[in-house]
């Protein structure tokens, strides 16, 4: 296909996009031209259907080729996200076609949506192909693990250009309604073709859009209109179960508000959700117990690693009290039998929740993950925290998606995990020493051949992962642990 071809069959992508028109033709293969450095276009050739990826792809090579960009992979994007940008309804268009599907089917708003952020290269579908996936079965049922290798890795020229670039406070940070429609620079993402869907969340401003590097099913991000810090409160609550109510096909949850325990981006209110099921949603109320002025909420410990409370009720109000007072109650308790401390000598406190909501049929529902972030000379990295014995799989903090059973493991362990297959099958390998232990173990324990080794390795891992929610379980599973939960539990009434 011609560079022409390319250019006219991108022009119909565009006016099919909903908006441009028939008229708009013209002018839009003069500025897909003038983009990538092309001066004229053989207007009697036919061209094919190509997918939009594809188009896009071809697009950039000839830029490239035509010097328009340089090495960098931000001159990249930001390029890639100017063209995607015509494939791209302006913001109100987006959110007036959002919310007339919406009058008919929530659902079908945010399959529209959806659709949308994927055809135009928001949501980075081929880079999110790459990463390694696979579900692995534990004692909580089954757990999902992801290597990551969407995000791409900076070049030492990326990074030495972002070292010596200026400093720009705008926008403020990635989830900044400002983004919508930056054309990017050095050191912040290009975001030309990012949209958002405005949205009232218990009448403040909040937007609706979706991760670029999705983790999993419709991975949606819900942040504040103002840029404030996260922080876990009565209101919390109060729009996490607002959210269901407005998206019910969607669970949404929240970063826990603290070092250690919380996620990679505290400086901006906002939650996670979408449309997945996670072993955790699917994990059954195993000790469940009567909420004293809430007797008509159902209430439990959920049968789970990390010690999570559910809530399950027909009215808002009264979850979102209810859960108010178990938050309270946490901050303020201590146990010393299990080394949970709710403050530091010096008032620093160490007690917050990861809340998750979701609807369950006609029912409300809330999980409350106890988190505490203190550390001791024994754990310095944090006592509820992956501990060292397992940072060979993973170090980095467990946000709110792993608490939920899916992993986010580094792209590290890609190369790393193919060398482990090498020392198992006795071949050459060049094994990090840092994974010595847990390999010999294995070998030790089962025979290998070259058809197992890779679901010996899966298994494996999904059973560091396992071992890492329970590290980061407040009371853990033992009875130690579960007469100590019980005790909270009491310290409720």
């Amino acid at each position: 296909m011609s560079i022409s071809q390319t250019i006219k069959a991108f022009a119909d992508l565009a006016i099919k996009s909903g908006g441009w028109k028939e008229l708009d033709r013209v002018y839009l293969e003069n500025r897909i031209l003038g983009m990538i450095g092309e001066d004229a276009l053989d207007s009697t050739e036919q061209h094919d259907t190509v997918a939009g990826l594809d188009l896009i792809d071809a697009l950039m090579t000839q830029a490239k080729d035509n010097n328009v960009i340089g090495s960098l992979q931000a001159d990249y994007d930001i390029l890639e996200a100017q063209l995607t940008d015509l494939l791209t309804p302006s913001p109100s268009a987006v959110n007036e076609q959002f919310y007339q599907l919406y009058s008919d089917s929530p659902t079908a708003a945010t399959d529209y949506f959806y659709q949308l952020c994927k055809n135009n290269n928001y949501i980075k579908t081929k880079a999110i192909a790459q990463n390694i996936v696979f579900p692995t079965e534990s004692d909580y049922g089954t757990l999902e693990i992801t290597i990551n290798l969407s995000r791409p890795e900076k070049d030492p020229k990326q990074i030495a250009a972002e070292r010596n670039s200026l400093s720009v406070d705008y926008p403020k940070c990635l989830l900044c309604m400002e983004n919508e429609g930056y054309r990017g620079r050095i050191n912040h993402p290009a975001r030309t073709n990012h949209r958002i869907i405005r949205m009232s969340v218990n009448g403040e401003p909040w937007g609706f859009q979706y991760s670029p590097y999705a983790y999993y099913n419709e991975h949606a991000i819900i942040l504040s209109e103002e840029h404030r810090p996260m922080k876990i409160s009565k209101e919390t609550f109060q729009r996490l179960l607002n959210i269901t109510e407005v998206l019910p096909h969607y669970f949404v949850g929240s970063n826990a508000d603290l070092p250690i325990v919380g996620g990679s981006i505290l400086s901006h209110d906002h939650y996670q959700g979408g449309r997945h099921t996670f072993a955790m949603a699917e994990a059954e109320i195993e000790a469940p117990f009567v909420l004293n002025g809430f007797e008509t909420i159902r209430a439990g410990i959920v049968k789970w690693p990390m010690s999570v409370i559910r809530l399950q009720g027909t009215r808002v109000d009264e979850l979102t009290e209810a859960a108010d007072l178990i938050l309270d109650k946490w901050r303020n308790y201590s146990d010393e039998t299990v080394q949970v401390s709710a403050y530091s000598e010096d008032g620093t406190p160490h007690h917050t929740v990861t809340p998750i909501a979701r609807r369950n049929g006609e029912l409300f529902e809330l999980d409350l993950v106890l988190r505490d972030n203190n550390t001791s000379e024994e754990y310095p990295d944090g006592i509820f925290h992956p501990h060292k014995d397992v940072h060979h799989i993973k170090k980095e903090n467990i946000g709110l998606i792993e608490v939920m059973g899916l992993a986010v493991l580094p792209p590290r362990l890609a190369n790393e995990l193919k060398e482990v297959e090498q020392f198992l099958l006795d071949q050459e390998h060049d094994m990090a020493d840092h994974h010595k232990e847990w390999a010999e173990q294995l070998k030790a324990t089962q025979p290998i051949t070259e058809e197992t080794v890779s679901t010996i390795i899966h298994e494996a891992v999904g059973k560091v992962f396992e071992r890492v929610l329970v590290d980061a379980g407040v009371f853990k599973r033992d009875t130690q642990g579960q007469q100590a939960f019980q005790r909270f539990i009491d310290y409720l009434q």
